[in-house]
């Protein structure tokens, strides 16, 4: 029941909440752009947009603009070259809404119920971020951010700083256990990233490189 009640409670307030897709990552292991690589009969890239564009009416991919401008609104980072770091701070630094869900592209089995479960946690608490940590480690990549983040996250960046973990001790973070995940029904599989052509052969999918 309380699930239900902070889920609607999104659901009224779609517009309070943007939403972004990590793409700028070098791929160096998959040797090619993972973001355009086909998984399950569509790429890492259309398959994130598409759950994204189910829990926020607005959507942004973090990446290049040449490159990614004919899939949707992309926002490039203000600090190219310091990973995943840089695009959360390029993310919330573009948004107007307050509360920001970030995902990274090549998690592609984070389903649209974990998202909606996700944002309810976090729009019911006041904590800067809201982050599961499960399968052996913290989920940065499959948070949600409050502007204020940046506070944290720009200084880390300026001073060359591109881990995100050790800032989580900086601000007031809502932590996700696993144990509380399992007992929403949610396996620690959900965060399994692909990183190379190995891993996606390995899960039996439908795969080709576009």
């Amino acid at each position: 029941m309380f699930f239900r009640r902070m889920h609607l409670c999104m659901i009224q307030n779609m517009e309070d909440l943007n939403a972004f897709v990590l793409a700028g990552g070098r791929s160096s292991r998959m040797g090619t752009d993972k973001a355009l690589v086909v998984f399950n009969r569509q790429t890492l890239l259309e398959g994130s947009l598409a759950r994204l564009s189910a829990v926020s009416s607005g959507t942004w991919i973090v990446g290049s603009r040449e490159k990614f401008s004919p899939f949707g609104n992309v926002v490039e980072d203000e600090f190219p070259d310091h990973g995943p770091l840089g695009g959360i701070h390029a993310a919330l630094r573009a948004s107007k809404a307050d509360l920001n869900l970030v995902l990274a592209v090549d998690m592609p089995f984070v389903d649209v119920r974990f998202l909606k479960y996700l944002i309810a946690k976090a729009g019911a608490a006041k904590a800067v971020a809201t982050v599961p940590r499960a399968g052996g480690g913290w989920q940065p990549l499959c948070a949600v951010y409050r502007k204020r983040f940046t506070e944290c996250a720009e200084p880390a960046l300026r001073a060359g700083k591109n881990k995100i973990d050790p800032l989580f001790a900086q601000c007031e973070v809502q932590v996700l256990e696993e144990a509380e995940l399992l007992k929403d029904g949610f396996s620690a599989d959900l965060f399994r990233n692909v990183n190379t052509p190995e891993e996606l052969a390995a899960l039996g999918k439908t795969n080709c490189f576009t």
